[in-house]
């Protein structure tokens, strides 16, 4: 990977949140972890000059690859010849595109090392949504390990918040991998980490718009009271009452259980 950098005269963008990763065996062992991809429809978005691109090829993925930066298409259109019929390379923003309608259909994995400037943005939408099971199988991303610690915190802590709740009210998270910063070019101020997502039954009962605007006014004022925090959502301060959930807690305090509770009394 570090030939193809040197020969395409490469550099990752901050603007567009680029560290490049070159090891193969780091990059194989990421490739593993949603299981056996022999075959298997592989969405990757940011793929830079291509190093878990590569791995996904080799796991025998189908890859189709949304990439910005037009600067790494010749690195990876060298790919799309070293293994024919399994790279699809697309240039243009992951966060216009309608990712289902790209991948026409058919069910697939999800494996990334984001940009982390679109990194939230773009896991949130994957999670979000009325229709479920979704038509991704599971979610392999890598984050900042603050954010990927948020991903799975569990309630009653400072990292518990709406991701946490918008990952696990429907999906099983974990902590799949800790990545040191060192493994990147160039290392980035921060440690990263590897979240692994796979969809579960959705509750009945529940609206994932109004689970979704709930969470975003309870944790939007996080050191608020919920009495303060959810009274501009309608019903919300009397499904709290009903439930029998104190309105003098705060959002962090209430476990997922609780939060989907109070969707399913207002959806």
């Amino acid at each position: 990977m570090r030939e193809v950098i040197a020969r395409h005269g490469l550099s990752a963008s901050k603007a567009l949140g680029q560290n490049f990763l070159f090891d193969e065996h780091l990059l194989a062992r990421i490739a593993a972890i949603p299981g056996d991809l022999q075959g298997k429809a592989v969405l990757e978005v940011g793929p830079g000059p291509g190093g878990l691109t590569r791995a996904l090829l080799r796991a025998g993925a189908r890859v189709t690859a949304i990439e910005m930066d037009s600067r790494c298409l010749p690195a990876l259109a060298e790919l799309e010849n070293a293994f024919p019929g399994q790279l699809r390379v697309i240039q243009g923003d992951a966060l216009k595109m309608d990712h289902g309608e790209l991948m026409d259909g058919e069910p697939f994995a999800v494996l990334s090392n984001l940009p982390y400037n679109i990194g939230t943005a773009l896991f949130v939408r994957w999670l979000g949504g009325e229709g479920w099971p979704p038509q991704w199988t599971s979610l392999t991303l890598m984050f900042q390990q603050e954010v990927a610690q948020r991903i799975v915190a569990a309630p009653g802590g400072s990292a518990f918040g709406r991701l946490a709740v918008l990952a696990q009210w429907r999906s099983a998270a974990r902590l799949a991998m800790k990545v040191h910063r060192s493994a990147f070019t160039p290392p980035p101020k921060v440690m990263s980490a590897i979240v692994h997502i796979n969809p579960a039954a959705m509750p009945d009962g529940v609206s994932a718009r109004v689970l979704e605007n709930i969470t975003a006014a309870a944790f939007g004022q996080r050191r608020k009271m919920l009495r303060q925090s959810l009274k501009g959502v309608p019903g919300a301060l009397e499904a709290l009452d009903a439930l029998g959930i104190e309105s003098t807690r705060r959002a962090e305090t209430l476990s997922v259980a609780e939060f989907i509770a109070v969707a399913r009394l207002l959806s």
